[in-house]
């Protein structure tokens, strides 16, 4: 089943979506289903197509984001550097500076604006509001945010928490802190028994190491099937 999307909502960055899929594909399918997708969308002059696949790499394509989770009760934290905590935050009060921080990941890694944007503010309210938004603190200083939702749309049908922010102000990285992240956020989240699951681009190294050095498991993801432009 094939649909038109728009990357982050921009009209400029069309892709064909192809879901249900009863398999991962494999190379000998890429050809047709490119076929399939301009066939039915070429009108659009979409970008590529966009596969979901429990391998994290087919040979002709190029990685997308994959879904990285556990079980909360496997992540558990072990240390953890002096000082590292989280605290319940009941407003977005650092947001300024949570905005700052993903500025300047952006000025040292231009490819990041492409990986991950800070979520909109309304969206940690919520958050906060629900009891998911939590300061990341260092020696009790504000480090950053850590921040989950209960949102079936993103937990692949799982009982889940899925993570909706985790950024470190720039003075803050660097020391090891990122792999912490998951595990003190998954065990300050009100019920040990569903699952904690996130979305995290394939060529954000830095944040997937961190999640797999947490204990986070890769559970499949999408890839891109670049599509011939007009």
């Amino acid at each position: 089943m094939f649909s038109i999307r728009f990357e982050n909502m921009n009209l400029a960055k069309p892709f064909v979506d192809a879901t249900p899929m009863s398999r991962s594909p494999e190379p000998r399918d890429l050809q047709a289903l490119a076929a399939a997708a301009l066939e039915y969308y070429g009108v659009h002059n979409p970008l590529y197509l966009r596969l979901w696949s429990a391998d994290a790499g087919v040979d002709g394509t190029v990685p997308d984001r994959r879904f990285l989770g556990a079980p909360i009760s496997e992540l558990q934290p072990h240390d953890v550097p002096p000082g590292l905590a989280l605290r319940p935050a009941k407003s977005v009060e650092h947001y300024d500076e949570a905005r700052r921080a993903y500025e300047d990941v952006d000025t040292a890694h231009p490819h990041h604006t492409e990986e991950a944007a800070i979520q909109d503010l309304d969206d940690l309210q919520e958050s906060a509001d629900d009891g998911l938004l939590f300061d990341i603190t260092v020696n009790d200083d504000w480090a950053g945010y850590a921040a989950a939702i209960i949102k079936p749309d993103d937990a692949l049908g799982l009982p889940a928490y899925v993570v909706r922010e985790l950024i470190l102000a720039k003075k803050y990285r660097g020391h090891s802190y990122g792999p912490h992240l998951s595990t003190l956020l998954a065990q300050a989240l009100p019920d040990p028994t569903r699952i904690f699951i996130g979305t995290i681009h394939s060529a954000n190294q830095g944040a997937r190491t961190a999640a797999l050095t947490a204990g986070r498991h890769d559970v499949g993801g999408w890839l891109q099937l670049p599509l011939p432009q007009a």
